[in-house]
């Protein structure tokens, strides 16, 4: 399954300059830096259309390993190899083994908040902002369980340590692009931050990816999961 645009298959064009272009699914019309070759836009609401999905499967998860919900939140239809899903995933993945882990936390309203939050993270936030949408992703993590806001001390430090420890390990393995490298990667310093700083230890096993075949860009023997 070596597709790109999930309209036609063809690779995707990545420019320097936003276009005015209109969705191939719902047909509004917005600006974007990502078309297919054959000339396909999909915006980020119908790309994670499907996604609501996830709050159910979270809720009735009682694995307190966030790599192995994310897995199961991977093999959803609505999840792609590639897109802004990972956004939202990855923060629900550790949402959802924290309080399995004894993390007192409201599941549902939090994991809505997640989805809230991480809509806002547009695909190839990677490559255009330098901030990895999965790196955000456990920051917001970090934000919704401490209660951070712009206003907050320690809360507001640690949200932010965390999503910077996130891109470090991400940026050190070098692009291009892999939304579920990147996701595990973010989980895994996640687990390690939580313990360190939360003192909310989760569970984490050897990963070993199984995308590789679906990555047109995959970095082969440079991932550490490969």
């Amino acid at each position: 399954m070596k597709d790109e645009c999930i309209i036609c298959g063809a690779p995707l064009t990545y420019l320097q300059k936003d276009i005015e272009i209109e969705c191939a699914v719902c047909h509004k019309r917005e600006n974007s830096k990502t078309v297919c070759k054959n000339g396909h836009y999909v915006c980020n609401e119908c790309h994670t259309s499907g996604i609501d999905a996830l709050i159910g499967v979270c809720l009735a998860e009682n694995s307190r390993n966030p790599i192995e919900i994310i897995r199961k939140l991977m093999a959803l239809p609505f999840c792609h190899m590639h897109g802004p899903e990972h956004h939202i995933m990855v923060g629900s993945a550790l949402l959802t083994a924290y309080k399995n882990s004894g993390g007192d936390i409201d599941l549902e309203k939090s994991l809505l908040e997640m989805q809230s939050r991480g809509r806002q993270v547009p695909g190839g936030a990677c490559g255009f902002w330098g901030a990895c949408g999965a790196a955000v992703s456990s920051g917001i993590f970090v934000s919704i369980v401490t209660g951070s806001t712009p206003l907050k001390n320690k809360e507001w430090s640690l949200s932010n340590l965390m999503t910077s420890k996130a891109l470090n390990a991400i940026a050190s393995l070098g692009g291009p692009r892999c939304c579920k490298r990147n996701s595990y990667t973010a989980i895994i310093k996640a687990v390690e931050f939580s313990k360190a700083h939360l003192q909310v230890k989760m569970e984490l096993d050897k990963i070993k990816c199984i995308h590789s075949n679906e990555n047109n860009q995959c970095i082969k023997e440079r991932c550490p999961f490969h």
